[in-house]
């Protein structure tokens, strides 16, 4: 099967309501395009319909850049190349290797594997929604997802290509892609079209319609008891609205971040953050986002986060805010993937930590949840997840409940329930 660059190829998506975002698109040359080899076909992988429940129609379309309108020619070369493995420096490596739709748009593994079995340092993020972040990367390295795209081409861990140029030339040799992005663009293949396209299709990855919008639609049957008690203790005892949330005092029904970075103790007994911040004040600079890239997949120094872009101490060793939606089916979970349930992430949370850390969050302290607690807000959670993801869901509520019957390794009931420890003093 071979798919065409034009627009009766994605009919049913203008049809299901994604017209709306390419109603008022940039005119593309009308010139006959030959056959590209057919992209991946799974329905996971299509761009998704404007007609969700739950889905911010007017937000959305404010995320679409005025220099890189939606066209459907644009998203379809987009898909293809996002599947394309020849933007690899050796042929093994597409985006959706470490994004993968039959995953939700992540590789289930703890950190990502690029070329030549190279291990990088961080989790990869899922690609759904990633449309509504203000930044982009776990420490927010990248200000669009044309900038995000860039990186992962170029990085030696990942998919190892020695510069973007060098990955155009590889698909370009290639007549469809020639033809393609004439069509597309009215010129050949080069850099910065390559990453606008790819950056259009993955705007087009938006999922909601999940069973919480619907109750919160009206369907007060759509969520279990269980899911409803999860998602007060969510706004006030469990404190998740500190970061999950637009604000403190209006609960985020929609993309449940903030938009900022914290620190909530995630490995800073497992390495020396205090030496290696050192080492990057001296020697990194900061305005360099490619060797900031590099650090942060091929080394230690990763662990230092939002510090590696800022030079400033209050953002050591912070990660960006993710967005819960379709968390259930994104394990493992925090940015270097380091815990395997979402029981395992409520225990850390449950604890409070902060015992070795004096950079921790302040809103981070032990909340004194049950077991019953624990289990309502993992309910809440996986009533986040959407419709064509449903019975992963299921499989993978299920696997992780029974994981966290026999292990709990985060679980620390005496500090759940005691006093905040007392923190130490940042480094002089």
């Amino acid at each position: 099967m071979r798919f065409q660059v034009k627009r009766v190829s994605i009919l049913a998506v203008i049809v299901g309501g994604f017209a709306s975002l390419v109603s008022c698109c940039e005119r593309t040359p009308n010139r006959s395009s030959k056959s590209l080899p057919t992209p991946e076909t799974d329905p996971l992988a299509q761009p998704k319909s404007l007609q969700q429940v739950g889905l911010p129609l007017e937000l959305t379309r404010a995320t679409i850049p005025a220099d890189n309108p939606q066209t459907p020619e644009k998203i379809s070369l987009g898909q293809k190349l996002f599947f394309e493995r020849q933007l690899s420096a050796d042929g093994t490596v597409s985006c959706s290797t470490c994004h993968d739709p039959k995953l939700a748009f992540t590789d289930r593994k703890t950190t990502s594997v690029g070329i030549e079995g190279r291990v990088g340092q961080r989790n990869a993020p899922t690609v759904l929604n990633a449309t509504y972040n203000k930044t982009q990367f776990w420490d927010g390295r990248a200000n669009t997802l044309e900038e995000q795209a860039e990186f992962p081409i170029v990085n030696p861990s990942e998919m190892g290509c020695a510069s973007l140029d060098a990955a155009v030339a590889q698909i370009a040799r290639v007549k469809g892609y020639q033809e393609a992005f004439q069509h597309v663009f009215g010129h050949p293949p080069n850099a910065s079209d390559l990453l606008r396209a790819i950056a259009s299709y993955e705007r087009t990855q938006i999922l909601f319609d999940s069973p919480f919008d619907h109750f919160v639609g009206g369907d007060k049957n759509a969520i279990d008891a269980s899911a409803k008690r999860g998602w007060e203790l969510f706004n006030t005892q469990a404190r998740c609205n500190k970061c999950h949330a637009l604000t403190e005092t209006e609960r985020d029904t929609t993309l449940f971040m903030d938009n900022d970075f914290h620190n909530i103790g995630i490995g800073i007994i497992r390495h020396n953050v205090v030496a290696l911040a050192g080492q990057a004040e001296k020697l990194v600079n900061s305005s360099d986002k490619t060797a900031i890239d590099r650090l942060a997949i091929q080394h230690d120094m990763s662990v230092l986060g939002r510090f590696l872009i800022t030079k400033q101490e209050k953002d050591t060793a912070s990660f960006k805010t993710p967005g819960l939606r379709n968390v259930l089916v994104t394990a493992p979970y925090f940015h270097d993937g380091s815990q395997e349930t979402l029981w395992d992430v409520m225990d850390h949370y449950n604890k409070g930590d902060g015992v070795h850390n004096p950079w921790l969050d302040e809103d981070i302290q032990p909340l004194a949840l049950t077991e019953n607690d624990i289990d309502d807000l993992v309910a809440f959670l996986a009533s986040l997840t959407s419709g064509p993801y449903k019975q992963q869901g299921v499989a993978e509520l299920a696997r992780q409940r029974a994981i966290s019957r026999t292990s709990r390794p985060q679980r620390d009931t005496a500090r759940a329930f005691g006093p905040k420890a007392q923190q130490p003093e940042p480094p002089k």
